[in-house]
Formats: C-alpha cells, structure tokens, sequence
C-alpha cells in the first residue's frame, strides 16, 4: 500500500537526539519511502495528516506479558513473592489457551491505543500470543517461556514448544522470535545452556528475567557460591547469545561492567519494579557504562497498564527525583530508550524505531490539539512530560493502516472485550 502523510509535525532523528519539523512522509509497502519531498510519480492510496497533527516512531515495549492482561489488578498491594507465588501464577495456571489468545489481543488493543507498534513478549501458550499478534497486525518479538530443568518432561517440553512455535510462524513478516528462558529461579543452570544452544542453533537472541528483586539476588548468591544472577548466568555462557534482560534492578558494579562488556541490553520497567516494592534499576550507571538500555511495560498483572508514555514519564523523574539531578535521565533518553534502543536490543538494527527513508513504517499519528500540547513550545519534552498517550489516534504498523480515528481496522474491539470479561467473571468463580 502507497500512504502519504502530508505536511505534518514530524519526529526526526537528530545528532542530539530528535529534531520536529513540517514535513511530508511517503510510504510504500512496509517501509518509509521519502521524507521532505514527494518523489517524483508517487501515487498514494491513502493521504493522511492534518492541521495540529503529529508523527512519531511507532513505540517499542521491550518487555511485557501480553497474555496477562486478564490478570490485571489480581494481585495488587502485596510483596513481591506474594504477588508471584501466591497471586498470580495459581490464577495463570488456570488459563485456557483461548483465555491466552483473548488476553493477548486485549493487551495489543492497549498497546496501539498508545502508539506502541512493537512488544516483545514472554508466553506461556504457544500459538496464542503469536496469532493475536496476526490478527491485529502487531509487530511482535515472542518467546515460550522456559523454566525447569533440561532432562525432565517439563523443562523438555518447553523447549520442544519454543521450537515449535517458531518453526510455524517464523515467516510471519511482523513476527520474530527469541528464547526465554524466565529466570534463574525457575531454571536450572542445565536448562539454561539449552536455552543457549536452541538459540545459536536458531540463530535467535535470549529474553531473560534478572536481578528483579532483592530476594532473588540473595538466594542466588547463596545457591552459587557467592554469584549474583548475572553473574551465574556469564558463568553458564548465557551471554556468548545475544541476551536482553529483563528489570536488572539489583545490580552491582561487577554486573554492569559484564553487561556492557557482553553486549548486554536491558529493559527497565519502572512502574512494575516501583509497584511490586523491587525499587529502581540503576539506568544512569548503566548508560554511562555503554550498556543498551531499553523501556518496556511488564505484564499488565504487575503494572497495571500497556502504556509507554506512562513509562517515559516516570522512567525520567524517578531517576531525577532519586540522583537529585535534574539532568538525568532527558527526555530525549526516553524516546530513544522506546524507539531505536529497544530496535536494538530487539535485533531489528537500525531497520526500525525512526522516521526516515528505507525504515520500516512504523508510525503513530497524534492529535496535538488538546491542552497537554497547548502551547506547543517544546514537542519532545511534552511527549515525554506531559502526553498520556491518549492522544494518539492513527497507527500504522508495516506500512498498514491498523487504528485510523481511534478504530481498529482488523479485530472487532467490542469482541475482543466482551470475551475478556466473560472468560475473567467464569475464571473468578
């Protein structure tokens, strides 16, 4: 398909970070075909825009569980191995692969009512998350994830389904994959080398949970002669794999300096982290140790909502308001934590997270006339500061139209609700 986005407020990429400037963005197929000029011949199906309209990199959530948004809120106020333990994993394991697909749909309606274009996501159900994210149009990095050990039925069976998962749709052209192994405490060191040779074997990355709470580095510690999570998992030879790792909170100096040695990226999530009591990932030590540094939601079970801006906001006054810095942590950071980090650390390279030629057209249109935009002195910082996300109102995802005006172009909304709540009032009884 052939789109023109015509003389609008656009994001562009800029030495510094970002620049905004009027423009037009030609599209074809599923990538961005000119930005400034209109080539020459080019014959657009669709032309979109408008006065006080705005053009971002779609966003890209780094981590999440899209899967549990049915769980959303069943467990709030309690510590952390109470949240996991005792709340949520009873209830997960009552789900259905069907309650999985509907969850999963639900929480991709989320994401793209807040620009985001892209997630990468932890599952339990194979096929479920993967054909939601077909059926909506979502850009998706998906994982079975693993736990157990290598040798015994469950942790096997894991592996056999990750493999499976990804030999039925890896031709998917929105879909990509990695191997998730969940967490040094649910895997054994066995499993996780197997983890590690399924995915050189597959020529795929790592997804893993790390450092999330201070409990978890404690027992580590006392189970592995003295190693943090990371470093047990350099230990095993995890990070020869090209490895995103989730949280990352309780980290030393040691295991930052082996982040960023390994080419480690990490997706910190504040809200969660903040909500389940786990405190909050050193993002500056990291940064300015030349780790990738990324932005994701978690699962709507410990955040409670699939929103990006959310996170940008908070992502940047936690770390001023903790260092006392008003520098830290710009808003310029976030954007790029949620744009073009997280194409990284995804795999995606530098194919994806800007607006600007031969890049995939992944983008989200946004009504500037509301009073967060009013006026309009600085576009980037207001986006970081003071957009909630409801202002987006088009998305499109590989050059297709997926919400135009706020509308869902390929699922039926309304349905997709109404099964959540039927699926969640039987599941609660």
């Amino acid at each position: 398909m052939k789109i023109l986005i015509r003389e609008i407020l656009a994001l562009l990429p800029a030495a510094d970070g970002f620049r905004t400037e009027r423009t037009n963005v030609a599209i074809s197929g599923d990538e961005i075909l000119a930005v400034g000029d209109i080539p020459e011949g080019f014959r657009p199906e669709r032309v979109l825009g408008g006065r006080d309209r705005m053009v971002i990199p779609g966003l890209i959530n780094a981590h999440t569980h899209a899967y549990m948004s049915i769980l959303r809120s069943v467990a709030d106020d309690v510590p952390f191995e109470d949240w996991l333990f005792r709340g949520v994993q009873p209830k997960e394991d009552r789900l259905t692969p069907e309650d999985a697909y509907w969850s999963a749909l639900l929480g991709m309606m989320e994401m793209i009512r807040r620009g985001t274009t892209c997630f990468n996501d932890q599952q339990m159900h194979i096929h479920q998350t993967t054909k939601a994210a077909v059926d909506i149009g979502m850009r998706g990095v998906i994982g079975r994830g693993l736990s157990g050990d290598a040798g015994e039925e469950g942790g096997e069976r894991r592996l056999r389904e990750a493999r499976e998962e990804y030999d039925r749709w890896k031709d998917e052209p929105l879909l990509s994959f990695m191997i998730s192994p969940h967490a040094p405490y649910s895997c054994t060191g066995a499993l996780i080398q197997k983890a590690a040779d399924l995915s050189e074997e597959l020529g795929i990355g790592i997804h893993i949970h790390l450092s999330e709470s201070a409990n978890e580095v404690e027992n580590v510690r006392k189970e592995h002669g003295g190693m943090t999570p990371i470093e047990y998992m350099d230990s095993l030879g995890l990070f020869r794999r090209p490895t995103l790792a989730a949280h990352c909170v309780h980290v030393t100096d040691n295991d930052i300096r082996i982040l960023a040695d390994r080419g480690v990226s990490v997706v910190t999530n504040p809200a969660s982290n903040m909500k389940l009591g786990n405190g909050f990932a050193p993002v500056p030590d990291m940064l300015d140790a030349g780790v990738n540094v990324c932005l994701g939601t978690d699962g709507a079970a410990s955040n409670n909502a699939q929103n990006m801006f959310r996170e940008m906001g908070l992502l940047t006054l936690i770390h001023k308001g903790v260092r006392q810095n008003a520098v830290s942590v710009s808003a310029p950071d976030a954007l790029k934590m949620s744009t073009v980090r997280g194409a990284r650390a995804l795999g995606f390279g530098d194919s994806l997270g800007e607006i600007a030629p031969g890049k995939k057209a992944d983008l989200a249109i946004l009504n500037l006339d509301c009073p967060e935009f009013t006026p309009l002195n600085n576009p980037v910082s207001q986006l970081t500061y003071a957009a909630d996300g409801s202002e987006v109102e088009t998305v499109i995802i590989g050059g297709e139209i997926v919400m135009e005006n706020r509308h869902f172009r390929k699922i039926d909304e309304e349905r997709v609700m109404y099964e959540v709540r039927r699926r969640a009032g039987a599941w609660n009884q």
